[in-house]
């Protein structure tokens, strides 16, 4: 659609058009249900909240928000990939490069990473006995980032300028020679930033797991939620610098007319090097954490101890050293010889050793248990086969050979969504389910959890099945059209059909909130009858839920406590807890990035200068606030009275 604007002519898809529309529909909606419900106080209390649960529970909040979002652009490809050579709406060419890209890299970047984040945040501190994260303050910055750089993503669709080159950006497509304009600067930009959280928040989870931890529990008692976060926050340390270089190195080339991965002397695999060193422990880093939701979901669920405790951590640790010597078989087509494509080939299949342990592991605790068939426990078990599944074809996809086939295939699309998805997804809804009364006080309804499982997991394994097919029968990833001759046309409908049932389970997930919110009762303390600290304290847990510190001599004190009928030992001088404030600070920090990155995405040195300035000036202002004066000032007026 065109318009006239200050004498020039403007061209602006439909599709944008109708984002900006439903916009300026939704938002007076929500402006309506916050100022009826009074809604400002609480609104407020999160948005400055060092509080490690609700800054949980806003991570996953905007999480969803995202994969809503991602989910729209998922329906968008399945509709116009339904039929053969078919047109649905603006969806062709550059408009389904856009569509791809954006879709997999929020669901990397900005879904399944930050609600894995989020849960951590939710339930780490008090799996290990602690009254929050050891910086209370950088977990509020942590998230303002994670926020902004997804915010800055999200926009670039609202001025026509989504990124196009993949969610990989791969070079040289990625350089300013091939993709000129604004649109692929959203890409680095808001990924730097929100990377940058990524990192705090692996900072923040391994000083508080190994600092924090109640007397008495040593590494080898803590559930294995805790152990899962504590190996993804090393990956989170080494992986992401990776990134971070790989994106600065690139802005340099967009910006400055570098040639780190162009020209003479730079080489466009010098990018896929950088960015699979930070892309396959990527994969690791949303899965180690699944496995640990898992390993407490059904241990808590079939009433026994996790089967072969020792050798899941053993599993675990042995994964994320693996995991950072397999990136290669992502390469294997590129040409780097024998040698190399036969050492990457044995460690990626190497990897799958720890992988099927826990899967054993798994399997034998519910062996002879009393299982307990609730949501959670369900998305559990629906984990298991599926992700299965993903790691045979990854097995498959290992050998150098048998990849020249597969690669640039839809059975790649098909692999890369039972790993991500069968894992990380299934285990946020699962810990989400498990969890639910901690983040609100309620108990999501199960009848409605039930629905959202079966509907979700048909709607996937009939999605991303049959696309393994597709892929074997010739179909590329990335094409947006294809003729009755390719036969692969069944395949595409019935995938199609399964992604249309996929989000019809997702209504089922929202209307369970809403319901639980408006009638849903309280969960009251352990409604779960758990094993582990987190069901010790109320729900939801107050600012500080161990006043009284537990000690702990045993693994699942908490079940052993229960059974025995005793109470959990007290420590008799427990050691300080952080201190946590509210503050606008994070709030006023992401709004200076903000201003920075969008001066460097358009080339507006003013505005460079202005948000730089503003940046430098959150600094200086953190350097001279100490929320511990205050504190302190507090407790000797107490100690005094």
């Amino acid at each position: 659609m065109e318009f006239s604007f200050n004498g020039k002519s403007v061209f602006v898809p439909t599709d944008v058009i109708a984002g900006w529309l439903s916009v300026l529909i939704i938002t007076p909606i929500v402006l309506y249900i916050i100022i009826k419900n009074r809604y400002w106080s609480t609104i407020l209390d999160y948005a400055t909240t060092t509080n490690h649960r609700k800054i949980g529970t806003l991570y996953i909040l905007f999480s969803m928000l995202f994969f809503l979002r991602a989910g729209v652009d998922a329906l968008f490809m399945r509709t116009q990939l339904i039929t053969p050579e078919n047109e649905f709406w603006v969806f062709q060419g550059e408009k389904y490069n856009e569509l791809f890209t954006t879709h997999g890299t929020m669901m990397i970047f900005f879904v399944a990473t930050p609600i894995l984040i989020g849960l951590m945040n939710v339930a780490v501190p008090l799996q290990i006995g602690a009254n929050d994260l050891a910086f209370p303050y950088l977990n509020l910055v942590g998230f303002y980032l994670f926020l902004t750089g997804g915010t800055i993503f999200f926009l670039a669709f609202f001025f026509n300028a989504a990124p196009n080159m993949g969610w990989t950006a791969y070079a040289p497509l990625s350089t300013d020679s091939y993709t000129a304009g604004p649109n692929n600067n959203f890409y680095i930009f808001g990924l730097q930033i929100s990377g940058l959280g990524t990192i705090f928040a692996a900072i923040n989870m391994m000083a508080t797991i190994f600092r924090l931890r109640a007397p008495g529990l040593t590494l080898t008692r803590m559930p294995l939620f805790p152990w899962a976060t504590l190996v993804t926050s090393f990956l989170i340390l080494i992986a992401f610098p990776v990134l971070a270089i790989a994106l600065l190195l690139l802005q340099f080339d967009r910006l400055y007319d570098a040639t780190f991965f162009l020209g003479e002397l730079g080489h466009p695999v010098y990018w896929q090097h950088l960015f699979w060193i930070f892309g396959h422990p990527e994969v690791y880093i949303i899965a180690l954490p699944a496995f640990g939701i898992f390993s407490d979901i059904i241990s808590n669920f079939s009433r026994k101890n996790v089967f072969g405790y020792t050798s899941m951590v053993f599993s675990l640790t042995l994964i994320g050293l693996l995991a950072l010597m397999v990136w290669v078989h992502h390469m294997f087509t590129v040409g780097l010889g024998a040698f190399s494509n036969t050492f990457f080939a044995i460690t990626s299949m190497l990897i799958a050793v720890p992988t099927g342990i826990k899967v054993f592991n798994w399997l034998f605790t519910m062996r002879r248990g009393v299982i307990s068939m609730k949501a959670p426990m369900m998305f559990a078990l629906g984990f298991i086969p599926t992700f299965v599944m993903g790691g045979v074809t990854g097995v498959m996809l290992s050998s150098a050979a048998a990849d020249m086939q597969f690669h640039d295939s839809y059975f790649i699309v098909a692999h890369l969504h039972y790993v991500i998805i069968g894992s990380t997804i299934l285990a946020a809804f699962a810990a989400i389910y498990y969890w639910y009364p901690i983040m609100t006080g309620k108990i999501l309804d199960d009848t409605l959890g039930k629905w959202h499982f079966w509907l979700f997991l048909i709607g996937f394994h009939l999605t991303f099945f049959l696309q393994h097919l597709a892929g074997l029968d010739g179909m590329p990833r990335r094409i947006y059209e294809y003729t009755q001759e390719d036969g692969v046309w069944s395949y595409n409908f019935i995938s199609s059909i399964g992604a249309y049932l996929m989000a019809i389970s997702m209504l089922f997930f929202l209307w369970n909130i809403i319901k639980t919110h408006r009638s849903g009762a309280r969960a009251g303390d352990d409604p779960w009858d758990g094993r582990t600290l987190e069901w010790s304290v109320p729900s939801p847990p107050p600012e500080h839920p161990f006043e009284k510190m537990p000690v702990i001599d045993r693994r699942d004190m908490f079940w052993w406590s229960k059974i025995n009928n005793k109470p959990l030992p007290v420590a008799k001088n427990p050691r300080p807890s952080p201190i946590a404030r509210r503050t606008f600070q994070p709030m006023f920090l992401a709004g200076s990035l903000f201003i920075l990155s969008f001066g460097f995405i358009y080339g507006w040195l003013w505005m460079q200068i202005f948000g730089g300035i503003l940046s430098l000036s959150t600094f200086v202002i953190r350097a001279f606030s100490d929320e511990r004066t205050e504190a302190y000032k507090r407790e000797e007026e107490e100690n005094e009275q």
